[in-house]
């Protein structure tokens, strides 16, 4: 089989940032601080600060593999030239099967903002089918879309902080025996991973870094940028927030931030954080379709997946048949199954993939390094760490699915040795 034709390089610096801040600031900016203060209490702004450390050297170990492999797939093509085929392929699975639950996670969580109950399953489905459309017509139009929602969502957002500090604060401090006053180191690290989750959108642009104009210095940049203020943003809420309701009351709240503006006692506030939490979600799953599109792209190219699916559109120049198969998946996951509580091993695989990227960044010749090895020894240890903070549930299931990817590479491997036939045909630095 011939390779699949290039995608189009029509991101700049502007498209890139707009795109990764987009990914991190979704529906979990309005709702990952409730559960991170039940679990840290007071020293909540610590565990973003472990969140934002972590997330820093995996950012960094991200930008600097995509500046030197600027092809669609992220950790999976780098992690594959630097590491390995095997390599590439658990990070590659782990994100593509991982990031589809979370997928159809975000429509149904765009769905409960806006949707009654019964008119919910449809309408996350709705919104599937409707980005789905917009990513297939060109990742400039996936672009601009994602600035609209992206403005949206930072508005919303200056409501709920203006709104939290013109309340009159919190009164009082948790009772003594309340675990939240006290939640010692395990319930810091607990919060960071609840945190670092909700904004672990930054590598979003490496998944394109096959459309990205001036890729070795746009990437890094673009990365580190948009995931710097991420955290600016991400502060200023949780301390707006913690003012508002005190760690007692932030705990309690299943929606934090919209307890928080109503301190102030302006009736409108509600709606406006409903909106953007929509917003927000819907500007996560555009981008999430389109980067698990382009992994989906890449594994294809390499025999990783079906060879169908690293076909390229001739006239939009997007993977029109991979980001088909991920919305068709969705759209099925969304249709039968609620997936907002059931995709713990989405976290696992996550982490796999920023190991994966520190390994990988850590093993690069010194003439392609950015930064520091230090932050990717950093990065690694993060990851091992907070993966033993998650549910015992989560990680078994994370691993049982990255076990289930390798059984099946193995019988696609096996069976492709067997067949007699041409050898397919290369892309260029492929191994």
């Amino acid at each position: 089989m011939a390779p699949s034709a290039p995608l189009a390089r029509r991101l700049g610096l502007g498209d890139a940032v707009a795109l990764g801040l987009g990914s991190m600031l979704g529906a979990g900016v309005f709702a990952a601080f409730g559960p991170a203060t039940a679990a840290a209490g007071p020293w909540v702004l610590l565990s973003l600060a472990v969140a934002a450390v972590v997330a820093w050297c995996n950012a960094t170990a991200t930008a600097q593999l995509a500046a030197a492999h600027p092809g669609s797939g992220g950790v999976y093509l780098s992690g594959r030239e630097e590491l390995g085929p095997w390599w590439g392929f658990v990070a590659g699975w782990g994100f593509v099967v991982g990031k589809t639950a979370s997928c159809a996670a975000v429509a149904t969580t765009f769905a409960a903002h806006v949707a009654p109950t019964p008119w919910q399953r449809p309408t996350a489905a709705v919104a599937v089918v409707l980005l789905t459309a917009v990513n297939l017509r060109g990742i400039a139009r996936t672009a601009r879309l994602t600035r609209v929602l992206l403005v949206l969502t930072l508005l919303a957002l200056t409501v709920v902080v203006v709104a939290a500090l013109a309340g009159p604060g919190a009164t009082g401090t948790p009772a003594a025996g309340d675990p939240v006053a006290h939640p010692g180191p395990l319930g810091v690290l607990q919060g960071a991973g609840l945190l670092f989750f909700a904004f672990a959108g930054y590598a979003r642009v490496a998944t394109l870094g096959e459309e990205v104009r001036d890729p070795e210095r746009t990437i890094p940049r673009a990365v580190t940028t948009a995931l710097a203020a991420a955290v600016v943003v991400y502060a200023a809420v949780g301390a707006a927030a913690l003012h508002a309701l005190g760690p007692a009351g932030l705990a309690d709240r299943s929606a934090p931030l919209a307890a928080a503006a109503a301190t102030a006692g302006w009736p409108w506030t509600g709606t406006v954080v409903r909106a953007g939490a929509a917003a927000a979600a819907l500007g996560v799953l555009l981008a999430l379709v389109a980067g698990v599109g382009r992994t989906a792209l890449a594994m294809a190219r390499h025999g990783d997946l079906p060879r169908p699916l690293a076909a390229v559109h001739p006239r939009w120049q997007v993977p029109h048949r991979a980001e088909l198969a991920v919305a068709v998946v969705v759209l099925a996951l969304v249709l039968t199954v609620d997936l907002r509580t059931a995709i713990g091993f989405s976290s696992c695989g996550v982490l796999v993939y920023y190991l994966v990227a520190n390994v990988a960044a850590w093993r690069q010749a010194p003439a392609q390094r950015r930064y520091p090895r230090t932050l990717q020894a950093v990065g690694a240890l993060g990851c091992v760490t907070l993966v033993l903070t998650l549910p015992a549930r989560s990680v078994v299931v994370g691993l049982l699915v990255l076990l289930a990817g390798v059984a099946l590479r193995v019988l696609l491997r096996r069976r492709v040795r067997a067949t007699p036939g041409p050898t397919p045909a290369r892309r260029p630095g492929s191994r």
